[in-house]
């Protein structure tokens, strides 16, 4: 019996109806998946498949959370995810890709979402994702803030490489430029 035994949808028993599956994706599955992105959640997956002509159209629901770490201060935080998209299937010699259709042999009948459930939540995680303003571990930002090496004006710049939140009540060390690299400042001012 296969890990993702639970997952497969047999497309080749489905007529004219819509079936619909459901799925509790919580922390075995994010194990089983074995990935580094998402290790920890808890996410509720509709899934639809109803026969069009000679296609099937799988309809995915994801509705949840997920643990992923702060782009920040590295501690876990939980992000929402709430994600719509549909999946065209249809039968064919060998499994494939095609466009926006998969193609999976006709003589397994069959396809199996796992993958596709986890590709679906990954792809629904914000490029930047950090906590909430005064959630993220304050040891972990005063220590950033002490370290990072910028000039008193770029403190308040808002294109800065780590945006700290304003409502983070923490008090940094500004750390002095050396001096010898005080002239390259005019290169860039001048240009």
């Amino acid at each position: 019996m296969s890990k993702f035994e639970l997952y497969n949808v047999v497309l080749k028993d489905i007529d004219n109806e819509t079936r619909v599956i459901e799925y509790d994706l919580d922390d075995a599955y994010f194990k089983k998946i074995d990935s580094p992105e998402v290790q920890k959640g808890n996410v509720k997956a509709k899934v639809s498949v109803h026969k069009k002509m000679n296609t099937y159209e799988l309809q995915f629901q994801l509705d949840g959370s997920i643990i992923i770490p702060c782009d920040r201060c590295l501690d876990d935080m939980e992000q929402q995810i709430h994600y719509k998209e549909k999946l065209q299937v249809k039968f064919g010699d060998k499994f494939a890709e095609e466009d926006e259709v998969v193609i999976i042999p006709e003589s397994e009948g069959a396809i199996n979402v796992a993958w596709f459930l986890y590709e679906f939540i990954v792809l629904n995680i914000p490029i930047k994702h950090v906590h909430a303003p005064g959630e993220c571990n304050k040891t972990m930002v005063v220590k950033l803030k002490k370290h990072i090496t910028r000039q008193k004006d770029d403190l308040d710049d808002d294109n800065s490489p780590l945006d700290f939140d304003d409502d983070d009540d923490f008090t940094a060390e500004e750390v002095q430029t050396d001096p010898r690299w005080d002239g390259l400042q005019n290169i860039t001012e001048n240009n």
